[in-house]
């Protein structure tokens, strides 16, 4: 647990600016931080996600299943800061050597910043009870491979 032993010395709020790095590079596994700090997640059918930072602070991703399926993204067009997004809304694209895909807005809100490594953008959030009718990391797991053609 080298890194808990890390993240007290550097405080919590330098360790959530790493928290989206991957460390791939460093220890040959495909993992973030996030996973160690217990943030939960909450996700769209759409693959997108969406985690509290702060208040009704929020950064937005996109899940694994849909990285994977992507592959290498070479191109990102995302909603600039200050956009105002209603959820399920399209406001952005992702493009990759293998597929291109819409981002929607898990949430709504107004853009804050954009790209990230490990996230797409922030968003203050509008209405914060519409987490509550996003799925946990369980139910999209489950929803993820009840079918394949998601």
């Amino acid at each position: 647990m080298v890194f808990i032993t890390k993240f007290v010395r550097i405080g919590l709020q330098a360790a959530r600016q790493l928290s989206a790095t991957p460390l791939a590079a460093v220890h040959g596994r495909a993992f973030h931080l996030t996973s160690l700090l217990a943030k939960e997640r909450r996700y769209t059918n759409k693959h997108e996600w969406v985690e509290l930072v702060s208040g009704n602070n929020a950064i937005v991703g996109i899940s694994s299943y849909a990285q994977e399926a992507l592959g290498d993204v070479v191109f990102a067009q995302l909603p600039e800061p200050g956009t105002e997004l209603k959820q399920d809304d399209e406001c952005g694209a992702l493009e990759s050597v293998k597929a291109a895909s819409e981002v929607f807005a898990p949430v709504s809100g107004k853009v804050t910043e954009k790209k990230r490594p490990g996230w797409l953008f922030k968003v203050d959030l509008k209405n914060p009870q519409e987490l509550d009718a996003l799925m946990t990391e369980e139910q999209y797991k489950t929803f993820v491979s009840s079918s394949g053609d998601h």
